[in-house]
């Protein structure tokens, strides 16, 4: 059963569907990464009883983003990266599929971000970000605008497989040997 949990704000698709754009949402008080990331790496742990490693951000979205932040008894490294979806934040784990989860501007109204909480805990495989951002009424971050452009145009030159959204950082090719 999907499950919204208003003190974190966080929501999270009860199965994770690698197929989905986002597996849930999560409306962090501030763009604070140092402060927002400690207590989503704990919840997400916690739900879903798995040990965060890394965890990816869109450099240009986020300020005082750490190389490393303590988690229960360890170090959850956090990657900056330009090339993901600004909209987008991902938690990776040891063996199972990685957790994306759909970034609400922390400035959003309570009555839209928490129609986007509820919407993200339901089925969204045939939805991009942009869309939950229409069908949830939220409005566009234009602090974030131009760099999602500059991700959309990096994927129209071929940075990520075609029809899908970058979920997270693509690895580049090698070069010919």
């Amino acid at each position: 059963m999907p499950r919204v949990d208003s003190a974190l704000r966080l929501s999270l698709h009860p199965v994770l569907d690698r197929r989905a754009v986002v597996n849930g949402a999560w409306w962090p008080y501030s763009r604070d990464a140092a402060a927002e990331l400690p207590d989503l790496i704990a919840a997400v742990d916690q739900r879903l009883g798995r040990t965060t490693l890394l965890v990816g951000v869109h450099r240009d979205a986020w300020r005082r983003i750490p190389h490393r932040i303590p988690a229960r008894g360890r170090t959850v490294r956090i990657g900056g990266f330009r090339h993901a979806d600004p909209h987008v934040i991902v938690l990776f784990f040891a063996s199972d599929e990685p957790l994306a989860l759909l970034i609400i501007p922390p400035d959003t109204a309570a009555g839209p971000a928490e129609a986007a909480l509820k919407l993200t805990a339901q089925n969204t495989a045939d939805l991009t970000d942009d869309a939950i951002f229409a069908l949830a009424h939220l409005p566009s971050d234009p602090a974030l605008r131009a760099t999602a452009d500059s991700v959309a145009r990096w994927e129209s030159e071929s940075g990520s497989v075609s029809g899908q959204k970058a979920r997270y950082p693509a690895r580049r090719p090698s070069a010919p040997a």
